[in-house]
């Protein structure tokens, strides 16, 4: 028999509670004891928003395992509001604080795993310490905020932060009746999408009643009566800071343990940090992303979960790794859904990648005569020449998130639009289409690569571009792109002659079908065309 291990997991939650789990699956004979600092070991806190917005009632629907549950399903030892304050790597010690009587004692490890998360960013600014102001990051964090609604009987919120969190909270804020003003330092919301993507979400979210200031940097907070006074002109009752988080990196730092360009703790492939008998695992440590070719922070419960499971396999004898993420996320906001998968065209220009194309789609999810169909806005990113897929973004009311995961999955298997044109998925009616919005994306993709569709975009026009608009005269007067020449479809090819011959000539419609048809006609008429991919509702969101 091997002899057994002591293995110490510093943290909870989704990394170091499923590595526990996974390790004593692995090993039945391992000495296994968890230390968190709070008082609970494995929670929701993707729940959080949604239990301040009461729309999760009950705090015990968020609670994952209690130390007796791991304690009489796993034999593994949970010790929660014990803080591990020190690394002895030296004698391969910590120091651990019991936080509810002040004693400290040390607690030896053959391996140790750290699992401490990110903490939310608290910039240095006046009055983030005052009362009413609450960052939401555990149970008891969502309890005050709670208890503070209810007793100052508040009715109107200001949220810092235009990312995962400070949109929930937005949004669940009004699912209590309050008031929301969201402020976002920056030109948009969802900073890791691409500009034009989210701007269907900012205009939903202010359908339903949040205010949205974009470009507002949280600047101030200060007491004015019984209100806060946000930015010295904003009176309001609470404040929420999204404003993102941090790498919790202070225990691995004091220890000598390496960190990485972003801040976060240097792992390899198995998890291990610069010090081969400690593990680093979760929203701490820096991750491989897939697409740029660039350690990232990303903080993301799946790839935690991933990470913990190497991890255990590693300290069990497995041969294990960590493939790497490509940062596949989701966030539903009342009844529309705003999706990634893969490189962002923004992360894409950072990392200096230029061999690329994007298309724009907007398809229905469904097919059109089944009643109910919504409008999805696709965008896809692929290298060229070879098609494959770098990226997608989505956003709609239906079918978001099995459109990402379709990509995703492709992304991870190197797969390309070529893919995308044969890919076979489930079709009826209310469901799909016999041709499904990613076969088209595939279709226009690989259009576009064969050589049959050159492509051109809303944001990178000539100045002096000439553009022909194929739509009915009704949608033109509508709307239309200045100085365009309107000519329909079904008359294009008796009214070649009013088109210049030498000028490329620049082809939109309402979605990009039209222009297609188009630029196929005119392409083989002689004429240098190009379909400005997604047509003018693209326009619409670029502009």
């Amino acid at each position: 028999m091997k002899p057994t291990q002591k293995v110490i997991i510093v943290g909870g939650v989704a990394g170091g509670a499923s590595c526990a789990a996974r390790l004593r699956r692995l090993d039945e004979q391992a000495h296994i004891t968890v230390y968190d600092r709070g008082p609970f070991v494995s929670f929701a806190n993707c729940g959080l928003p949604y239990h301040v917005g009461g729309v999760i009632a009950e705090e015990s629907s968020l609670l994952l395992a209690s130390p007796q549950l791991f304690h009489e399903r796993f034999r593994i030892g949970v010790q929660v509001h014990h803080e591990v304050t020190a690394i002895h790597r030296d004698r391969k010690t910590v120091t651990v604080k019991n936080l509810l009587t002040g004693q400290s004692f040390e607690d030896s490890y053959d391996a140790l795993v750290l699992s401490p998360g990110a903490a939310p960013l608290k910039p240095d600014i006046p009055g983030l310490d005052l009362p009413g102001v609450f960052t939401l990051r555990s149970i008891p964090d969502s309890r005050e905020i709670r208890g503070w609604i209810a007793n100052t009987k508040a009715r109107h919120a200001v949220v810092a932060g235009g990312g995962f969190i400070g949109l929930e909270m937005a949004e669940n804020l009004r699912h209590l009746g309050l008031e929301v003003t969201l402020v976002q330092n920056g030109p948009q919301l969802m900073a890791s999408m691409d500009p034009e993507m989210v701007r269907p979400l900012q205009a939903h979210l202010e359908s339903r009643g949040i205010e949205v200031k974009l470009n507002t940097a949280l600047s101030s907070v200060a007491q004015q009566g019984d209100k806060l006074l946000v930015n010295q002109s904003l009176l309001t009752d609470l404040v929420i800071l999204g404003l993102g988080v941090r790498p919790e990196t202070a225990l691995a730092k004091a220890a000598g343990l390496a960190l990485g360009q972003r801040g976060g703790i240097a792992v390899d492939l198995q998890m291990r940090s610069s010090d081969p008998a400690i593990f680093a695992i979760g929203d701490a440590v820096e991750v491989h992303d897939l697409i740029t070719d660039s350690d990232i922070l990303l903080a993301l419960a799946g790839p935690a979960n991933r990470q913990g499971r190497v991890a255990a396999d590693v300290i069990a004898g497995r041969d294990s790794a960590f493939r790497g993420v490509q940062g596949t996320a989701i966030c539903g906001l009342f009844d529309l859904s705003v999706a990634q998968t893969g490189a962002s065209e923004k992360s894409l220009k950072r990392a200096g990648i230029t061999s690329y194309e994007k298309i724009y789609l907007h398809p229905k999810h469904h097919v059109g005569y089944y009643p109910g169909a919504q409008t999805l806005h696709l965008k896809l990113l692929f290298s060229k020449p070879d098609g494959r897929i770098l990226g997608m973004q989505a956003v709609g009311h239906c079918d978001v998130a099995r459109k990402i995961d379709v990509v995703s999955a492709l992304i991870q298997k190197n797969g390309t639009v070529f893919d995308l044109e044969e890919a076979e998925l489930c079709y009826a009616p209310q469901f799909g289409a016999a041709k499904d919005a990613l076969n088209y994306a595939g279709f226009i993709a690989a259009n576009h690569l064969r050589g049959d569709l050159p492509l051109s975009h809303w944001a990178a026009l000539p100045v002096d571009a000439f553009l022909l608009d194929v739509r009915d005269p009704e949608e033109f007067a509508e709307g239309h792109a200045p100085g365009a020449l309107n000519i329909p479809l079904p008359q294009l090819r008796d009214r070649l002659s009013e088109l210049p011959e030498h000028p490329t000539l620049h082809v939109y419609c309402g979605v990009g079908q039209r222009a297609y048809y188009a630029v196929r006609l005119l392409l083989q008429q002689g004429f240098d065309a190009r379909d400005i991919s997604g047509g003018w509702i693209t326009a619409r969101m670029v502009v």
